[in-house]
């Protein structure tokens, strides 16, 4: 086997139980939260880059301001997001994450990488320390092959 080849099929390999796992695992936190991917999409974009307005939600999720508002509404009602009046423009709205909104977040988190945690009973310290420097490589040459990823780590960077 060519190392090229090993490498991709173990990568592969690798890609199929984490994403299995993680997928697995949040599948089951989403439907004991009874939240649909578009409201759960929009939740993470709160938590991920802080409150904004309903045209900001709705491009992200890439839907009508109207929907975008009224999935908003529900999400208020159920004590999930907060409304409050943008300072530099009375008319509009700001959506922030209620404080059960970010912990339902975190808990939605959780639910995704709490088996990885596990992990760590199961590999020695050397394993530990010879992943990590692989994943770093690995992560390093995946943000320069993605214009995304490199914008995104610049906004990061920024943030």
């Amino acid at each position: 086997m060519t190392g090229s080849f090993h490498f991709n099929d173990v990568l592969r390999q690798w890609t199929e139980v984490f994403m299995g796992r993680s997928m697995r695992d949040f599948s089951a936190f989403m439907r004991n939260s009874g939240l649909s991917m578009p409201q759960v999409s929009a939740l993470y974009r709160l938590y991920y880059r802080g409150q904004c307005g309903v045209t900001d939600i709705a491009d992200h999720l890439d839907v009508s301001s109207a929907a975008a508002s009224q999935m908003i509404e529900r999400l208020v009602q159920q004590g999930l997001l907060e409304r409050s009046e943008d300072p530099n423009d009375r008319r509009a709205k700001q959506i922030a994450l209620s404080p059960a909104g970010r912990e339902l977040m975190e808990e939605s988190i959780e639910a995704r990488v709490r088996w990885m945690a596990e992990l760590t009973t199961v590999l020695s310290p050397e394993e530990q320390d010879t992943i990590v420097a692989a994943l770093d490589a690995l992560t390093s040459a995946a943000i320069r092959l993605d214009p995304y990823s490199q914008a995104h780590e610049a906004g990061a960077a920024t943030a």
